[in-house]
């Protein structure tokens, strides 16, 4: 009736036993775990935000600007296609959600009306009679590209903050245009912040080598040219020098593949290589254009504006600009990344500092200890022996707990202690299950051993049931949930699984182990 095979008794103490190795790397240092063999495990707990401090934001996607762009984009179109058909127009103007032209010649109404109708295929042509079209996007269309510019700007941010370093970011959507960014032990905020809020958005421009600066200065720059501030580190701000590009954008960064920190005579710069498309073009740019000057635009600002002295077709290239070690890897870092879509806003932004992180731990070791404490003495004074074994299995379980959130690479956050403190309580309602009906059967007048062997049977259907309702709703939390509720979440899901792990075989065998060994004629509950 007693029975516990032997095979089973071994893959126990295994899995316990692998448990305390994964566990016990966190006691080591990162450089310590990172000199361990590559076939060992590597993973470690990492302490949240609110325990080693960091920096904590809340970006707002500028879905604005995205549909401005669209629209932008759009009536560019336009204009191209009407122009390459030789119809006039006139009026061409963004209009709410979408482009207004008016077609003057009657003649020419049916043949642009053709042709608008294949400019977009997620916009809509209305006639309002007369000539006068109004090109709209509908909504759906609209919305997609928002999601889908909130998406892209998410993956970016991720892209530029795993190129800084920062171990363990947290970063997520919320809502429909912000994204969460959580960065533990980030001791330069400002910089990641500076980082992650620039569009990094590169183009090349010719100069404009005709236009009158002065005239442009005074708001009459030359039709398709515009003036844009150039980069000068001895500038005041707003007091930089000006120069006057052309509007129409030769290539741009999204053809880029790679950008890296280097140095020319000493001095700071940036390389950039295209892919097989973009080197074609820029080797065409520079061959068709040599002796000008081709303006490298980043973000609205000329960055540099080299003289073309020969065709470059190796498609690469280098961007100087008085440049600080610093500055010039900060750059090389977003080109790299890729433009943001959208400007992004910071709505919210917090620090927390070591000190408080060390408060939020010393008060969670505190509550723990408090807790196991109480626990332990509870189960030793209601069950005695079979309470020392409770105890003993609720060790192993703690064990398991670290185990499994080294494994899964958990982030442990202060509503994470809270989690494993409520763990360490639920751990011991099975064993008072289990007790309580092999207290039953006893004076019910059953043997020690059918007491023992009734009491695990009985007690098993009812700690499935309550565990497995527990741990369906911290998965409903961790998938709803966000911040420190998924970390309370974690942590009590693992500690549901491991609790229902010992419950049913830790303690089960070491009973059972202490009953073959013991033989008592009465037990100690």
């Amino acid at each position: 009736m007693l029975h516990f095979p032997r095979w089973k008794a071994i893959a126990i103490v295994l899995v316990c036993a692998l448990a305390a190795a994964i566990a016990s790397l966190n006691l080591l240092s990162r450089e310590q775990v990172e000199a361990l063999p590559s076939w060992l495990p590597h993973r470690q707990i990492t302490l949240g935000l609110d325990l080693q401090g960091g920096s904590h934001m809340m970006l707002r996607v500028d879905t604005a600007a995205v549909l401005n762009d669209r629209l932008e984009s759009m009536l560019d179109t336009v204009r191209d296609e009407l122009r390459k058909a030789r119809i006039r127009y006139q009026e061409l103007a963004v209009d709410g959600n979408g482009v207004r032209v008016t077609i003057p010649d009657a003649t020419q109404v049916d043949d642009a009306q053709q042709i608008l109708h294949k400019i977009d295929p997620d916009a809509t042509v209305h006639s309002d009679g007369d000539g006068r079209f109004r090109l709209v996007l509908s909504d759906q269309a609209i919305r997609q590209r928002e999601s889908a510019a909130v998406a892209q700007s998410l993956e970016i941010v991720r892209r530029r903050i795993d190129e800084t370093g920062v171990r363990e970011p947290t970063i997520q959507r919320q809502g429909t245009d912000r994204i969460l960014v959580q960065l533990p032990g980030v001791d330069d905020p400002q910089r990641i912040k500076a980082l992650i809020g620039k569009t990094a958005k590169m183009t090349f421009h010719l100069v404009d080598e005709e236009a009158n600066l002065s005239e442009a200065l005074a708001g009459r720059p030359p039709a398709g040219s515009q003036v844009m501030p150039l980069l000068d580190r001895r500038a005041a701000p707003g007091q930089e020098p000006r120069v006057v590009v052309r509007k129409r954008v030769m290539l741009s960064g999204e053809s880029l593949i790679d950008s890296q920190p280097t140095f020319d005579q000493g001095q700071p710069i940036v390389s950039f290589r295209f892919d097989a498309a973009g080197g074609k073009r820029f080797g065409d740019i520079t061959s068709h254009n040599v002796g000008k000057r081709l303006a490298i635009v980043l973000d609205d600002q000329v960055i540099s504006a080299p003289n073309i002295r020969e065709p470059i077709l190796g498609g690469s290239g280098v961007i100087t600009g008085s440049f600080t070690v610093a500055e010039a890897q900060d750059l090389a870092l977003l080109l790299r990344a890729g433009a943001l879509p959208a400007p992004l806003t910071v709505v919210e932004e917090r620090t927390v500092g070591p000190g408080l992180g060390a408060d939020s731990i010393a008060a969670g070791k505190l509550a723990a200890l408090v807790g196991t404490l109480g626990v332990v003495i509870f189960m030793i004074i209601f069950y005695g022996l079979f309470g020392v074994f409770a105890n003993i299995a609720l060790a192993v379980n703690v064990i398991l707990i670290i185990a499994g959130m080294s494994l899964v690479g958990a982030t442990l956050t202060l509503p994470g202690i809270a989690g494993i403190v409520l763990t360490i309580g639920m751990a011991v309602d099975s064993n008072v299950l289990i007790f309580e009906h092999i207290r039953e059967e006893l004076r019910n007048g059953r043997t020690p051993i059918a007491a023992i062997d009734s009491g695990f049977h009985r007690a098993m259907t009812t700690i499935i049931d309550a565990n497995l309702t527990t741990l369906i709703a911290g998965i409903l939390l961790y998938i709803f949930g966000a911040g420190p509720v998924r970390g309370f979440a974690v942590t009590l899901s693992i500690g549901i699984i491991t609790t229902m792990f010992t419950a049913v075989t830790v303690t089960r065998l070491i009973v059972f182990t202490w009953f073959r060994r013991a033989r008592p004629r009465a037990l100690p509950i």
